[in-house]
């Protein structure tokens, strides 16, 4: 099964970054958390990689309504959205929220994950050229 909505672009890291941002916020998600995964492994293990970027994505109506079915299902919140280098291009990948219904089998999460699905599409397809 397939757990993640991705894209390629071909742009640079730091730009993409930046019009990830923009995209969520359009969508009305907001940035909780933000993980500089390179940045924490050199620090921590002097290990270096390519940039890996974490950002966690709340939509408060959205979480709410997940949170109100179940509260377990916190672990499972923010969206993760992730940014990382892949030679000259950038990936763009984020959770895929119909991972919430699927693993708790509960049918009210079901809308709450088909309308999440459909901003996080959204950011995603804006992040194409031409778009």
């Amino acid at each position: 099964m397939r757990y993640d909505r991705t894209v390629h672009l071909d742009a640079g890291f730091a730009d993409t970054v930046a019009a990830v941002r923009e995209a969520l916020a359009a969508q009305g998600f907001g940035i909780l958390t933000e993980i500089d995964v390179t940045a924490t492994l050199r620090a921590k293990l002097g290990h270096a990689m390519e940039d890996y970027l974490i950002l966690g994505a709340c939509n408060p109506p959205l979480a709410r309504q997940a949170l109100d079915a179940d509260r377990t299902i916190g672990l499972l919140l923010p969206c993760n959205v992730v940014v990382r280098a892949d030679g000259d291009r950038t990936v763009v990948q984020a959770l895929d929220p119909a991972v919430m219904s699927t693993l708790t089998g509960l049918p009210a999460l079901e809308g709450v994950a088909e309308e999440a699905t459909r901003r996080l599409d959204a950011a995603l397809a804006s992040l194409r050229p031409g778009r």
